[in-house]
């Protein structure tokens, strides 16, 4: 993302910001609870929409390979996939077994099918693909014939083959749907869309999995780049750095993070540059919804 390299190289280059905690320090992100057993989770995952649809491209897998190991090392643990990512879960399962880091990996994909029989071959295709006997969280995907794959999702639960179930959506207009399905199901994740640009969540689902003791990733944690189209041409204000935000997207994540109720962000990442600064933002003690407030208007929200 060409805009966002520019905001990143124009922050760095700003020696007040360079005392700032930063993923190439070797600090740890903070992590947060999954209510359901309270198992603590890195604040910043990884997606792999779109970035991780490379095929049988060596460049490209090693690029990602190296993005991979470093998330890792910098204490990340959540990615995301999904069967309609393409070739993702083919890559990322070949990336995590050719490294050997399966072990350090907490692995969430969807199912998204419709039909039982359907949603069974999918499952077990998907951990063909991502060459595990087990996974750590099944979602149902948009909520595609959710009735009927959740019973499969809690059978393969009671056999240890998924640790946590979900569902997920990527879309307001569909956040009544969401909301009736998480008071009616009791459910460990909801993965939500959530950003300064797509606020909606914050005004019913939040709260609800809060109540409901439901983990929350969220995903389109930059809007698809709408958020730095946002800010384009503006310098980060200095007093960003009070709220520890180096960046642009620093401060992004930093305003999800702010709500009590996300568990983790999974913004996705092909870069090692890129990798690293969303990382530093799960760095330090994490905003709360005052701050929260703060970055919005840094950001002109």
């Amino acid at each position: 993302m060409p805009i966002r390299r520019h905001f990143l190289a124009a922050a760095l280059a700003l020696p007040a910001l360079a005392v700032m905690p930063s993923a190439r320090s070797g600090a740890t992100p903070a992590h947060r609870p999954i209510p359901a057993d309270g198992r603590r989770l890195p604040v910043i995952g990884l997606g792999t929409w779109q970035t991780f649809d490379v095929g049988a491209d060596d460049a490209a897998r090693g690029a990602l390979g190296r993005v991979l190991a470093r998330f890792a090392q910098l204490g990340g643990t959540v990615v995301d996939s999904s069967p309609m990512y393409g070739r993702a879960e083919s890559v990322l399962g070949g990336l995590a077994a050719g490294q050997g880091m399966r072990e350090r990996l907490f692995l969430a994909t969807k199912v998204w099918t419709q039909g039982r029989a359907e949603g069974l071959a999918q499952m077990a295709e998907s951990l063909r693909r991502l060459q595990t006997p087990r996974i750590e969280l099944m979602q149902i995907h948009n909520l595609v014939d959710w009735r009927t794959h959740l019973p499969a999702l809690r059978a393969w639960q009671a056999e240890g083959r998924i640790r946590y179930i979900g569902i997920s959506h990527y879309a307001a207009s569909a956040h009544a749907e969401v909301e009736a399905v998480l008071r009616r199901e009791r459910l460990d994740f909801l993965q939500i869309n959530y950003s300064l640009l797509e606020q909606e969540a914050a005004q019913r689902l939040l709260p609800l999995a809060a109540e409901r003791g439901v983990a929350v990733i969220a995903n389109r944690p930059f809007a698809e780049g709408a958020l730095f189209g946002r800010v384009k041409g503006r310098t980060l204000p200095a007093e960003a750095a009070n709220h520890g935000c180096r960046s642009w997207a620093q401060l992004f994540l930093r305003w999800i993070l702010a709500h009590p109720a996300v568990t983790c962000a999974i913004p996705a990442s092909s870069k090692l540059e890129h990798l690293e600064d969303n990382m530093a933002a799960g760095i330090g003690p994490l905003p709360d919804l005052a701050e929260q407030k703060a970055l919005a208007r840094m950001a002109g929200f």
